[in-house]
């Protein structure tokens, strides 16, 4: 699952690939939709987010551009499944966002309540004015019901992004700031049975945020390390992380790059209950040079280095969105011609095997990225924010 942009990269559809067959989601009555978390559900329900095709009541941007919408509609979280959209309740507001799902049928995310919330920020083109909450929607009598979750203690604001089989939920909590990441995501959170429990991070002020968590209770995502307050301002400092109640917290560190330097930030986007963790590493700062990477017994290594000859002839793996417990990879890659990585970007499936047979497995000729493709990487959608550079001038 993820999403397929039509022809002139402005609008953007929820897609379900199955059986090697692209289908089309649809939207319920807005330009765009999208999955931007992976959906940990064996039986077809799929959860998302949708424009609406109804201009925001307050102008609100609300985490809206974190998904790549533009268009001025409300974004509602939706539900899929047998092939028919439907829109989540809301609490109140004119916004919400549908993140993870489990097996047992609830689905979490986040959504505007009716309260203007002093701790809400406008800027940079984005406006909020409305509180947000984190939610679970379950199914009852035919219909979906929401149920709010309280944020961390002090905290005005949250938002739930995962959930596993037992019901355990995690998310963020802090202030309501643009409703994209940043002091929203003070508090990294774990709810069990409705209450939330303070998870250790990596000492960082904001951008602290698990993205996904197993059935063992081990949660993956990304904090930010400190010092991460320059002239009073926060800065972008993503790690990936692991963290459970037996353990803490772990920095999965960062990919080297090909001089042998550390890459500036990572961020994991799913973990299975084999404890693999996939992410992105990024060379620069500024989000640029991503490479898909795996996480597993202690040490990171680049998915493009694990690849077939063949496959590394063909694609380059820049980002990834879930990993299931057989290991398969739902990832993007540029395609890659003689040897030059292009600007086409698709969705993959990486599938592993054991299979040493191809004369020069994950040992193929190093491609070449050139400077505009590396900076035009379509990055995934983390917590909060969109997870890739900006256009170049």
């Amino acid at each position: 699952m993820g999403s397929s942009n039509e022809t002139g990269d402005t609008v953007q559809i929820a897609t379900l690939w199955r059986d090697g067959q692209q289908m089309p989601l649809g939207t319920l009555g807005g330009p765009s939709s999208n999955i931007g978390w992976p959906v940990k559900n064996n039986f077809g329900l799929i959860s998302g987010i949708t424009e609406n095709g109804v201009p925001d009541p307050l102008g609100e941007t609300f985490s809206c551009p974190a998904f790549g919408f533009g268009s001025g509609n409300s974004c509602v979280a939706f539900a899929w499944h047998d092939g028919k959209m439907t829109q989540l309740p809301g609490l109140g507001g004119n916004n919400s966002i549908g993140a993870g799902n489990n097996n047992l049928g609830q689905i979490v995310g986040w959504a505007e309540n009716a309260v203007r919330d002093p701790t809400c920020v406008s800027g940079g083109g984005l406006v909020q004015f409305l509180q947000f909450e984190a939610v679970v929607w379950e199914p009852k009598d035919g219909d979906w019901h929401a149920k709010q979750l309280p944020p961390y203690p002090g905290d005005p604001d949250s938002a739930a992004t995962a959930i596993n089989d037992r019901g355990q939920i995690v998310g963020i909590s802090g202030t309501c700031d643009v409703a994209i990441g940043a002091f929203s995501a003070i508090h990294a959170v774990l709810w069990e049975d409705g209450k939330p429990i303070k998870m250790d991070t990596l000492g960082g002020s904001g951008w602290n945020t698990p993205t996904a968590i197993n059935n063992h209770g081990v949660a993956a995502g990304f904090d930010n390390s400190p010092p991460d307050i320059i002239n009073g301002k926060l800065q972008i400092s993503f790690r990936a992380f692991t963290w459970s109640k037996e353990d803490g917290v772990t920095n999965l560190g960062t990919l080297r790059n090909s001089s042998g330097q550390l890459d500036s930030l990572s961020e994991a986007t799913d973990i299975n209950d084999e404890n693999q963790v996939v992410g992105v590493s990024f060379q620069g700062a500024d989000f640029s040079g991503p490479r898909a990477f795996i996480y597993q017994e202690g040490t990171m290594t680049a998915l493009n280095d694990l690849l077939t000859k063949s496959a590394k002839a063909n694609f380059f793996v820049f980002s990834t969105g879930g990993i299931n417990n057989r290991g398969a990879i739902g990832a993007q890659a540029f395609l890659v011609s003689n040897g030059v990585v292009t600007s086409v970007a698709h969705a993959v499936l990486l599938i592993p095997t054991d299979d040493r047979n191809d004369d020069d497995h994950g040992n193929a000729q190093s491609v070449i990225m050139p400077d505009d493709v590396l900076r035009q990487a379509p990055g995934r959608v983390g917590m909060g924010r969109r997870l890739g550079p900006p256009k170049p001038p």
